[in-house]
């Protein structure tokens, strides 16, 4: 199939690393890999992140006319017309503006991956963009969610010949190749002792969730017994670097800010350390704590969202409510005093990522549900 790929939120070649541009790229990846064309139709982004009504108004204007531009190249042979609109993450403040007009026009399947529904949106700044939400998801022939906590929000959205499927997040390059020399090495780099247990946390430093989620480490870890021996090593970086230094002041010779690192450099920060540590406040499921995991992790994290699919409580590492300090400070703790322990749920964890969650196990599910559609 000829396939129509867009990401309102985030375009999958945007500069910017972030799980949502990963995401983006492993569907396209993991589409054809099962044989389809997958073309990028528009790097139109659609996020008002202010509730701002007139640049809704002036994004809902540049979707029309995109699409229109799109319907008319199709309809005169200028490019060749797609089989299928696949869209990727659509909630309230970036909803598609391109999506559902094209493939009514063209009479193709319309196709979305990951949208959330947020009723309460239904009245206020965002209250058009919420509508634009339902009734995308009314169109939509098939809806691909991977946080099983999106579905009875999302499905009964859906219309009448829609459909709804779950699959697992999931990650290429599986079995990640493990790498001894990764933990000696980045110990000496950073000045850390060879018995000292090493923490990692990864993720973009945005004012909101993010920075909210380094503070709650950052008191966790003032909430661990003094004599504890720990360093943490933290990958990141944006717009709240200047909060997260303050949150990890009292913490300041055990912690490592590392800034952005490329893939290669992320790769072996997760062979070298011992224990992922991440609260997720807010999170979807977390793309870091997948990737730790099939490391051979263990993920100490908050039970928020889509992550209890991916980390499996007590056996491929331990969650806490979301936001509760106390409790994910115990669980490191436990941890920390019990190696053992966390070798074992790594161990599991790389088992579970490399059955479960490979871009191979999942491009024959998802090349199935889309040549399943009606055409």
């Amino acid at each position: 199939m000829r396939i129509a790929f867009y990401a309102p939120l985030k375009s999958p070649d945007a500069p910017t690393p972030s799980g949502d541009r990963r995401m983006a790229r492993l569907l396209i990846a993991a589409l054809r890999s099962g044989g389809h064309d997958v073309f990028l139709a528009s790097r139109l982004r659609s996020r008002d992140g202010e509730g701002d009504p007139v640049r809704q108004a002036h994004l809902a204007r540049l979707g029309a006319r995109y699409a229109d531009r799109f319907v008319e190249c199709c309809q005169s042979g200028r490019i060749a017309a797609p089989d299928l609109w696949f869209s990727y993450h659509l909630y309230y403040k970036a909803p598609d503006l391109i999506g559902p007009e094209v493939a009514r026009r063209l009479g193709v399947p319309y196709v979305v991956a990951e949208a959330s529904n947020a009723p309460k949106r239904a009245e206020g700044p965002w209250a058009d963009s919420h509508r634009r939400i339902l009734d995308a998801l009314d169109k939509a022939a098939l809806v691909i969610g991977f946080n099983s906590r999106d579905k009875p929000c999302v499905a009964p959205c859906l219309g009448s010949g829609g459909r709804y499927l779950e699959i697992k997040p999931f990650l290429d390059g599986l079995p990640y190749p493990a790498d001894p020399s990764a933990g000696p090495l980045l110990r000496a780099e950073l000045g850390i002792a060879e018995n000292e247990p090493l923490l990692l946390a990864v993720g973009m430093m945005r004012p909101g969730v993010k920075t909210e989620s380094y503070r709650i480490l950052a008191e966790a870890l003032s909430r661990v017994p003094a004599e504890r021996r720990w360093a943490l090593a933290i990958a990141g970086d944006g717009a709240g670097r200047s909060e997260v230094e303050a949150c990890f002041a009292p913490h300041q010779a055990r912690v490592h800010l590392l800034g952005m690192v490329d893939a290669a450099r992320l790769r072996t920060l997760y062979q070298a350390a011992d224990i992922f540590v991440w609260p997720a406040i807010n999170e979807a499921y977390g793309m870091a704590l997948l990737e730790a995991q099939a490391s051979g992790l263990p993920v100490v994290a908050g039970d928020v969202g889509g992550v209890p699919d991916i980390v499996r409580d007590g056996a491929t590492g331990l969650l806490s409510p979301e936001g509760d300090v106390t409790a994910f400070a115990g669980n490191l703790d436990r941890l920390l005093l019990d190696m053992d322990l966390s070798r074992a749920l790594g161990a599991e964890g790389r088992k579970q990522a490399n059955r479960h969650h490979s871009l191979e196990s999942i491009a024959g599910e998802l090349s199935a549900a889309v040549q399943a559609l009606p055409c």
